[in-house]
Protein backbone atom coordinates (compact mmCIF):
# COMPACT_ATOMS: atom_id res chain seq x y z
CA UNK A 1 0.00 0.00 0.00
CA UNK A 2 0.99 3.56 -0.68
CA UNK A 3 2.20 6.43 1.71
CA UNK A 4 -0.56 8.30 0.58
CA UNK A 5 -3.50 5.12 0.82
CA UNK A 6 -1.38 4.61 4.21
CA UNK A 7 -2.41 8.30 5.30
CA UNK A 8 -6.24 7.61 4.29
CA UNK A 9 -6.54 4.81 6.49
CA UNK A 10 -8.78 4.62 9.22
CA UNK A 11 -6.99 4.58 12.48
CA UNK A 12 -9.42 5.88 15.11
CA UNK A 13 -13.48 6.20 15.29
CA UNK A 14 -15.04 7.67 18.63
CA UNK A 15 -18.79 7.98 19.20
CA UNK A 16 -19.60 10.76 21.68
CA UNK A 17 -23.72 10.36 22.46
CA UNK A 18 -25.46 13.74 23.65
CA UNK A 19 -28.68 14.82 24.92
CA UNK A 20 -29.25 18.71 23.41
CA UNK A 21 -31.54 20.91 24.60
CA UNK A 22 -35.10 20.66 22.47
CA UNK A 23 -38.36 23.53 23.29
CA UNK A 24 -41.19 22.31 24.00
CA UNK A 25 -42.52 22.05 20.39
CA UNK A 26 -45.69 19.91 19.51
CA UNK A 27 -46.70 17.34 17.23
CA UNK A 28 -49.34 14.45 16.71
CA UNK A 29 -47.51 11.94 18.88
CA UNK A 30 -46.78 14.44 21.60
CA UNK A 31 -44.39 17.27 22.79
CA UNK A 32 -40.57 17.36 22.14
CA UNK A 33 -38.97 16.08 25.58
CA UNK A 34 -36.53 18.39 27.34
CA UNK A 35 -33.64 17.10 25.68
CA UNK A 36 -32.87 15.20 22.49
CA UNK A 37 -30.23 12.46 21.54
CA UNK A 38 -27.72 12.61 19.02
CA UNK A 39 -24.56 10.90 18.09
CA UNK A 40 -21.41 12.68 17.52
CA UNK A 41 -19.40 10.49 14.90
CA UNK A 42 -15.67 10.89 14.81
CA UNK A 43 -12.88 9.42 12.49
CA UNK A 44 -9.37 9.91 12.72
CA UNK A 45 -7.17 8.63 9.60
CA UNK A 46 -3.77 8.03 9.80
CA UNK A 47 -2.25 10.75 7.83
CA UNK A 48 -4.22 13.18 11.16
CA UNK A 49 -7.16 14.14 9.03
CA UNK A 50 -10.69 14.12 10.95
CA UNK A 51 -13.80 14.11 10.02
CA UNK A 52 -17.34 14.47 11.77
CA UNK A 53 -20.44 12.95 11.36
CA UNK A 54 -23.66 13.33 12.98
CA UNK A 55 -27.37 11.44 13.37
CA UNK A 56 -29.81 9.97 15.67
CA UNK A 57 -28.07 9.06 19.35
CA UNK A 58 -30.98 6.53 20.50
CA UNK A 59 -29.97 3.37 22.50
CA UNK A 60 -31.23 1.52 19.08
CA UNK A 61 -28.61 3.08 16.96
CA UNK A 62 -26.05 3.10 19.48
CA UNK A 63 -26.54 -0.55 19.53
CA UNK A 64 -25.39 -0.87 15.65
CA UNK A 65 -23.21 2.29 15.38
CA UNK A 66 -20.71 0.31 17.88
CA UNK A 67 -19.48 -2.60 15.68
CA UNK A 68 -19.91 -0.66 12.67
CA UNK A 69 -16.72 1.89 13.82
CA UNK A 70 -14.91 -1.01 15.40
CA UNK A 71 -14.78 -2.41 11.89
CA UNK A 72 -13.89 0.63 9.94
CA UNK A 73 -10.19 0.75 11.65
CA UNK A 74 -7.60 -0.06 9.17
CA UNK A 75 -9.86 0.59 6.06
CA UNK A 76 -9.44 3.58 3.46
CA UNK A 77 -11.87 6.90 4.79
CA UNK A 78 -12.33 6.76 0.51
CA UNK A 79 -14.24 3.74 0.74
CA UNK A 80 -17.84 4.38 0.96
CA UNK A 81 -18.89 2.19 -1.62
CA UNK A 82 -18.43 -0.83 0.66
CA UNK A 83 -19.86 1.27 3.76
CA UNK A 84 -22.86 -0.10 3.36
CA UNK A 85 -22.47 -4.42 2.42
CA UNK A 86 -19.93 -3.42 5.69
CA UNK A 87 -22.99 -2.17 7.61
CA UNK A 88 -25.30 -4.94 6.73
CA UNK A 89 -22.78 -7.60 8.03
CA UNK A 90 -21.49 -6.45 11.44
CA UNK A 91 -24.39 -4.54 12.65
CA UNK A 92 -27.48 -6.71 14.42
CA UNK A 93 -30.63 -6.20 13.93
CA UNK A 94 -32.61 -4.00 17.00
CA UNK A 95 -36.22 -3.93 17.73
CA UNK A 96 -38.76 -2.24 15.02
CA UNK A 97 -42.25 -1.24 14.87
CA UNK A 98 -45.02 -3.27 12.94
CA UNK A 99 -47.97 -2.59 10.98
CA UNK A 100 -49.02 -0.27 8.56
CA UNK A 101 -49.97 2.62 10.71
CA UNK A 102 -46.81 2.47 13.14
CA UNK A 103 -44.85 5.71 13.81
CA UNK A 104 -41.67 5.47 14.72
CA UNK A 105 -42.64 8.17 17.40
CA UNK A 106 -39.22 10.11 17.54
CA UNK A 107 -38.85 10.88 13.86
CA UNK A 108 -42.58 10.54 12.90
CA UNK A 109 -40.83 8.56 9.69
CA UNK A 110 -43.23 6.04 9.27
CA UNK A 111 -42.68 2.18 10.08
CA UNK A 112 -39.55 1.95 12.15
CA UNK A 113 -37.87 -1.03 10.17
CA UNK A 114 -34.40 -2.58 11.11
CA UNK A 115 -32.53 -1.17 8.05
CA UNK A 116 -34.15 1.86 8.54
CA UNK A 117 -32.06 2.36 11.67
CA UNK A 118 -28.98 0.57 10.02
CA UNK A 119 -29.06 3.79 7.35
CA UNK A 120 -29.59 6.30 9.64
CA UNK A 121 -26.07 4.99 11.33
CA UNK A 122 -24.51 4.59 8.38
CA UNK A 123 -25.38 8.22 7.27
CA UNK A 124 -23.30 9.69 10.04
CA UNK A 125 -20.48 7.47 9.28
CA UNK A 126 -20.57 8.36 5.38
CA UNK A 127 -20.76 12.01 6.13
CA UNK A 128 -17.34 11.77 8.78
CA UNK A 129 -15.61 9.79 6.45
CA UNK A 130 -16.29 12.47 3.24
CA UNK A 131 -15.18 15.44 5.90
CA UNK A 132 -12.05 13.36 6.83
CA UNK A 133 -11.12 12.93 2.55
CA UNK A 134 -11.99 16.23 2.20
CA UNK A 135 -10.04 17.61 4.59
CA UNK A 136 -6.91 15.37 3.73
CA UNK A 137 -6.97 16.20 -0.20
CA UNK A 138 -8.27 19.89 0.68
CA UNK A 139 -11.62 19.75 -1.36
CA UNK A 140 -14.70 20.67 -0.09
CA UNK A 141 -17.53 17.37 0.33
CA UNK A 142 -19.34 19.20 -2.27
CA UNK A 143 -16.37 18.82 -4.68
CA UNK A 144 -16.22 15.21 -3.85
CA UNK A 145 -19.78 14.62 -4.69
CA UNK A 146 -19.41 16.30 -8.11
CA UNK A 147 -19.18 19.98 -7.54
CA UNK A 148 -21.61 22.94 -6.09
CA UNK A 149 -24.75 24.29 -8.68
CA UNK A 150 -25.67 27.11 -6.12
CA UNK A 151 -23.25 29.67 -3.78
CA UNK A 152 -26.00 29.30 -1.20
CA UNK A 153 -29.16 27.36 0.12
CA UNK A 154 -32.14 28.09 1.10
CA UNK A 155 -33.71 27.13 4.33
CA UNK A 156 -37.50 27.24 5.39
CA UNK A 157 -38.86 28.22 8.79
CA UNK A 158 -40.05 25.69 10.61
CA UNK A 159 -42.90 26.88 13.09
CA UNK A 160 -44.56 25.07 15.51
CA UNK A 161 -47.42 24.86 17.84
CA UNK A 162 -45.50 25.10 21.44
CA UNK A 163 -45.84 26.32 25.34
CA UNK A 164 -43.83 28.06 26.80
CA UNK A 165 -41.61 25.75 28.69
CA UNK A 166 -41.74 22.23 29.60
CA UNK A 167 -44.35 20.76 31.79
CA UNK A 168 -42.80 20.83 35.48
CA UNK A 169 -40.12 23.56 34.76
CA UNK A 170 -37.85 20.55 33.24
CA UNK A 171 -35.21 21.93 30.49
CA UNK A 172 -34.06 25.12 29.45
CA UNK A 173 -35.77 27.98 29.13
CA UNK A 174 -36.25 29.89 26.13
CA UNK A 175 -37.66 33.17 25.37
CA UNK A 176 -40.19 32.45 22.59
CA UNK A 177 -42.94 32.28 24.64
CA UNK A 178 -46.23 29.86 23.72
CA UNK A 179 -47.38 29.52 20.47
CA UNK A 180 -51.43 27.75 20.57
CA UNK A 181 -53.39 30.37 18.26
CA UNK A 182 -53.09 31.68 14.54
CA UNK A 183 -51.66 34.86 16.24
CA UNK A 184 -48.85 32.97 18.34
CA UNK A 185 -47.80 31.30 15.10
CA UNK A 186 -47.39 34.41 12.81
CA UNK A 187 -45.50 36.32 15.62
CA UNK A 188 -43.22 32.42 15.68
CA UNK A 189 -43.48 33.52 12.07
CA UNK A 190 -42.49 37.34 12.01
CA UNK A 191 -39.51 36.24 14.61
CA UNK A 192 -37.97 33.90 12.01
CA UNK A 193 -38.35 36.23 9.41
CA UNK A 194 -36.59 39.25 11.10
CA UNK A 195 -33.86 37.00 12.13
CA UNK A 196 -32.77 34.93 9.87
CA UNK A 197 -34.51 36.29 6.78
CA UNK A 198 -36.57 33.16 5.95
CA UNK A 199 -38.86 33.73 3.45
CA UNK A 200 -41.12 30.58 3.08
CA UNK A 201 -42.91 29.20 6.16
CA UNK A 202 -43.74 25.43 7.09
CA UNK A 203 -46.19 24.57 10.36
CA UNK A 204 -46.14 21.20 12.21
CA UNK A 205 -49.59 20.44 11.90
CA UNK A 206 -51.64 17.20 13.45
CA UNK A 207 -51.46 19.03 16.96
CA UNK A 208 -55.24 20.42 16.95
CA UNK A 209 -58.83 20.01 14.68
CA UNK A 210 -57.58 20.81 11.18
CA UNK A 211 -59.97 24.15 11.48
CA UNK A 212 -57.61 25.72 13.83
CA UNK A 213 -54.64 24.84 11.92
CA UNK A 214 -56.36 26.21 8.75
CA UNK A 215 -57.18 29.32 10.44
CA UNK A 216 -53.19 29.21 11.41
CA UNK A 217 -52.70 28.83 7.40
CA UNK A 218 -54.62 32.09 6.25
CA UNK A 219 -53.07 33.84 9.06
CA UNK A 220 -49.61 33.66 7.48
CA UNK A 221 -51.19 34.02 3.94
CA UNK A 222 -52.45 37.25 5.58
CA UNK A 223 -49.21 38.43 7.09
CA UNK A 224 -46.91 37.07 4.59
CA UNK A 225 -49.30 37.62 1.20
CA UNK A 226 -47.47 35.67 -2.02
CA UNK A 227 -44.91 33.53 0.39
CA UNK A 228 -44.54 29.74 -0.19
CA UNK A 229 -46.14 28.30 3.00
CA UNK A 230 -46.30 24.29 4.17
CA UNK A 231 -48.65 22.10 6.26
CA UNK A 232 -47.48 19.18 7.85
CA UNK A 233 -50.38 16.96 9.87
CA UNK A 234 -47.87 14.13 10.12
CA UNK A 235 -50.25 11.64 8.29
CA UNK A 236 -52.98 12.21 11.25
CA UNK A 237 -56.06 13.02 8.66
CA UNK A 238 -58.66 10.24 7.23
CA UNK A 239 -58.72 11.07 2.97
CA UNK A 240 -61.98 13.26 3.58
CA UNK A 241 -59.88 15.50 5.96
CA UNK A 242 -57.36 15.67 3.72
CA UNK A 243 -59.33 16.29 0.87
CA UNK A 244 -61.72 18.85 2.71
CA UNK A 245 -58.19 20.63 3.61
CA UNK A 246 -56.39 20.67 0.22
CA UNK A 247 -60.24 22.21 -0.61
CA UNK A 248 -59.51 25.21 1.96
CA UNK A 249 -55.89 26.23 1.36
CA UNK A 250 -55.17 25.01 -1.87
CA UNK A 251 -54.95 28.71 -3.14
CA UNK A 252 -51.93 29.43 -0.45
CA UNK A 253 -50.19 26.63 -0.15
CA UNK A 254 -47.50 25.39 -2.04
CA UNK A 255 -47.25 22.01 -1.09
CA UNK A 256 -49.60 19.41 1.53
CA UNK A 257 -46.94 17.15 3.17
CA UNK A 258 -47.89 13.70 4.65
CA UNK A 259 -51.70 14.51 5.24
CA UNK A 260 -52.69 10.81 5.73
CA UNK A 261 -50.48 7.94 6.75
CA UNK A 262 -49.41 5.10 3.94
CA UNK A 263 -48.67 4.92 0.03
CA UNK A 264 -52.49 3.59 -0.50
CA UNK A 265 -53.87 6.81 1.29
CA UNK A 266 -51.55 9.31 -0.47
CA UNK A 267 -52.65 7.90 -3.20
CA UNK A 268 -56.42 8.09 -2.98
CA UNK A 269 -55.97 11.91 -1.89
CA UNK A 270 -53.67 12.63 -4.90
CA UNK A 271 -55.82 10.82 -7.32
CA UNK A 272 -58.79 12.93 -5.85
CA UNK A 273 -56.86 16.31 -6.02
CA UNK A 274 -56.29 16.94 -9.47
CA UNK A 275 -56.62 20.73 -10.37
CA UNK A 276 -56.82 22.26 -6.63
CA UNK A 277 -54.07 24.83 -6.17
CA UNK A 278 -52.92 28.06 -7.05
CA UNK A 279 -54.21 29.00 -10.49
CA UNK A 280 -56.21 25.58 -10.82
CA UNK A 281 -53.00 23.88 -10.76
CA UNK A 282 -52.39 20.87 -8.90
CA UNK A 283 -51.46 20.96 -5.36
CA UNK A 284 -48.76 18.98 -4.68
CA UNK A 285 -48.52 15.71 -2.13
CA UNK A 286 -45.08 16.00 -0.06
CA UNK A 287 -43.66 12.94 1.86
CA UNK A 288 -40.89 12.37 4.38
CA UNK A 289 -43.11 9.44 5.60
CA UNK A 290 -43.91 6.83 3.46
CA UNK A 291 -40.98 7.07 0.55
CA UNK A 292 -37.83 7.24 3.16
CA UNK A 293 -36.40 4.06 1.46
CA UNK A 294 -35.22 3.28 -2.12
CA UNK A 295 -38.02 0.02 -1.73
CA UNK A 296 -40.61 1.77 -1.32
CA UNK A 297 -40.28 3.81 -4.66
CA UNK A 298 -41.76 1.95 -7.19
CA UNK A 299 -45.46 1.87 -5.36
CA UNK A 300 -45.50 5.66 -4.48
CA UNK A 301 -44.41 6.57 -7.84
CA UNK A 302 -46.15 4.73 -10.24
CA UNK A 303 -49.37 4.99 -8.13
CA UNK A 304 -48.62 8.71 -8.32
CA UNK A 305 -48.96 8.92 -4.53
CA UNK A 306 -46.37 11.78 -3.71
CA UNK A 307 -45.30 14.49 -6.36
CA UNK A 308 -42.23 15.60 -3.98
CA UNK A 309 -39.77 13.62 -2.09
CA UNK A 310 -38.61 15.25 1.17
CA UNK A 311 -35.06 13.47 1.06
CA UNK A 312 -32.92 13.51 4.58
CA UNK A 313 -29.27 12.06 4.64
CA UNK A 314 -29.80 10.40 7.74
CA UNK A 315 -33.02 8.09 5.93
CA UNK A 316 -31.17 7.14 3.09
CA UNK A 317 -27.68 6.86 4.34
CA UNK A 318 -25.63 9.34 3.52
CA UNK A 319 -25.20 12.22 1.04
CA UNK A 320 -24.19 10.18 -1.90
CA UNK A 321 -27.76 8.13 -1.54
CA UNK A 322 -29.34 11.44 -1.60
CA UNK A 323 -27.96 12.27 -4.76
CA UNK A 324 -28.93 9.18 -6.20
CA UNK A 325 -32.73 9.68 -4.80
CA UNK A 326 -32.76 13.13 -6.68
CA UNK A 327 -31.78 10.73 -10.04
CA UNK A 328 -34.91 8.54 -9.46
CA UNK A 329 -37.02 10.91 -8.96
CA UNK A 330 -36.10 13.02 -11.95
CA UNK A 331 -36.49 10.02 -13.53
CA UNK A 332 -40.07 9.97 -12.78
CA UNK A 333 -40.70 13.75 -12.81
CA UNK A 334 -41.15 13.78 -9.41
CA UNK A 335 -39.55 16.66 -7.35
CA UNK A 336 -36.97 16.66 -4.52
CA UNK A 337 -37.19 19.18 -1.16
CA UNK A 338 -35.65 18.64 1.86
CA UNK A 339 -36.31 17.09 5.25
CA UNK A 340 -35.13 17.99 9.11
CA UNK A 341 -35.62 16.80 12.57
CA UNK A 342 -34.01 18.38 15.34
CA UNK A 343 -30.20 18.22 14.41
CA UNK A 344 -26.96 20.36 15.19
CA UNK A 345 -24.63 22.11 12.92
CA UNK A 346 -22.29 18.99 11.56
CA UNK A 347 -26.40 17.74 10.14
CA UNK A 348 -26.89 21.37 9.25
CA UNK A 349 -23.24 21.88 7.09
CA UNK A 350 -23.93 18.12 5.84
CA UNK A 351 -27.01 18.98 4.48
CA UNK A 352 -26.01 22.19 2.83
CA UNK A 353 -22.82 20.23 0.89
CA UNK A 354 -25.37 17.71 -0.19
CA UNK A 355 -27.81 20.51 -1.23
CA UNK A 356 -25.66 22.66 -2.95
CA UNK A 357 -24.82 19.69 -5.66
CA UNK A 358 -28.44 19.00 -6.59
CA UNK A 359 -29.78 20.80 -10.10
CA UNK A 360 -33.33 19.88 -9.33
CA UNK A 361 -33.53 21.25 -5.75
CA UNK A 362 -36.57 24.06 -5.90
CA UNK A 363 -37.71 24.54 -2.70
CA UNK A 364 -36.04 25.85 0.69
CA UNK A 365 -35.07 23.16 2.75
CA UNK A 366 -36.54 22.41 5.97
CA UNK A 367 -34.63 22.97 9.20
CA UNK A 368 -34.90 22.99 13.17
CA UNK A 369 -31.49 24.94 13.60
CA UNK A 370 -32.64 27.93 14.79
CA UNK A 371 -34.38 26.13 17.64
CA UNK A 372 -31.72 24.26 18.92
CA UNK A 373 -29.59 27.23 20.84
CA UNK A 374 -26.96 24.08 21.75
CA UNK A 375 -24.16 23.32 19.19
CA UNK A 376 -20.90 21.38 19.53
CA UNK A 377 -19.09 23.76 16.80
CA UNK A 378 -16.82 26.47 17.87
CA UNK A 379 -19.26 28.74 15.56
CA UNK A 380 -22.38 28.33 14.56
CA UNK A 381 -23.56 27.91 11.13
CA UNK A 382 -25.45 31.00 9.55
CA UNK A 383 -28.68 31.94 7.79
CA UNK A 384 -28.45 35.34 5.34
CA UNK A 385 -31.85 36.39 3.79
CA UNK A 386 -32.87 32.73 4.96
CA UNK A 387 -29.75 31.35 3.39
CA UNK A 388 -26.94 29.42 4.40
CA UNK A 389 -23.24 30.03 2.34
CA UNK A 390 -22.13 27.02 0.49
CA UNK A 391 -18.25 27.37 1.68
CA UNK A 392 -15.04 25.93 -0.15
CA UNK A 393 -13.34 25.02 3.02
CA UNK A 394 -11.80 21.26 3.00
CA UNK A 395 -14.04 18.92 4.22
CA UNK A 396 -17.39 20.63 5.75
CA UNK A 397 -16.14 23.52 6.72
CA UNK A 398 -16.73 23.34 10.31
CA UNK A 399 -14.99 22.43 13.78
CA UNK A 400 -15.72 20.74 16.81
CA UNK A 401 -15.70 22.53 20.30
CA UNK A 402 -14.44 19.62 22.76
CA UNK A 403 -15.60 21.62 25.29
CA UNK A 404 -19.27 22.12 24.36
CA UNK A 405 -19.46 18.54 23.37
CA UNK A 406 -17.88 17.52 27.19
CA UNK A 407 -20.66 19.16 28.67
CA UNK A 408 -23.23 17.42 26.48
CA UNK A 409 -21.92 13.86 26.77
CA UNK A 410 -22.22 14.57 30.17
CA UNK A 411 -25.54 15.68 30.27
CA UNK A 412 -26.24 12.05 28.64
CA UNK A 413 -23.94 10.14 31.29
CA UNK A 414 -25.81 11.81 34.36
CA UNK A 415 -29.12 10.78 32.66
CA UNK A 416 -30.74 7.57 34.31
CA UNK A 417 -31.60 6.45 31.07
CA UNK A 418 -35.93 8.09 30.43
CA UNK A 419 -34.14 10.62 28.08
CA UNK A 420 -32.13 8.85 25.83
CA UNK A 421 -34.37 7.65 23.83
CA UNK A 422 -36.74 9.88 21.92
CA UNK A 423 -40.08 9.75 22.62
CA UNK A 424 -42.62 12.54 22.39
CA UNK A 425 -45.47 10.30 23.71
CA UNK A 426 -43.81 9.45 26.90
CA UNK A 427 -42.71 13.48 26.96
CA UNK A 428 -46.48 14.77 26.83
CA UNK A 429 -47.67 12.26 29.66
CA UNK A 430 -45.88 15.17 31.99
CA UNK A 431 -48.54 17.06 30.92
CA UNK A 432 -51.20 14.38 30.44
CA UNK A 433 -51.09 11.39 32.32
CA UNK A 434 -53.42 9.26 30.61
CA UNK A 435 -51.75 10.72 26.85
CA UNK A 436 -51.21 7.65 24.40
CA UNK A 437 -50.14 7.78 20.65
CA UNK A 438 -53.37 9.51 18.94
CA UNK A 439 -54.54 6.58 16.35
CA UNK A 440 -54.56 6.84 13.05
CA UNK A 441 -56.49 8.59 11.54
CA UNK A 442 -56.54 11.37 14.18
CA UNK A 443 -59.46 13.36 12.23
Amino acid sequence: MSDRANALALAEVRLTPVLVADPPLLNTQGVHQPYTPRLIIEVVTEGGATGLGETYGDAGYLELAKPLAASLIGRPVTDLNGLPALAAEVCGDVAAAAGPDAVDVGGLRGVRTADKLRLSVLSGFEVACLDAWGKAVGLPVHALLGGKVRDAVEYSAYLFHRWAAHPGGRGERDDWGAALDPAGVVAQARRFADTYGFTSFKLKGGVFEPAREVAAIRALAEAFPGRPLRLDPNGAWSVPTALAVAEELGDVLEYLEDPVSGTARMAEVAAALGGTGPGGARLPLATNMCVTTFDEIAEAFTRDAVQIVLSDHHYWGGLRATRELAAVCAAFGVRVAMHSNTHLGISLAAMTQVAATLPGLRYACDTHYPWQAEDVLTERLAFHDGRVAVGDAPGLGVELDRDRLAVLHRRWLADDGTLRDRDDVAAMRHADPGWTAPAVPRW
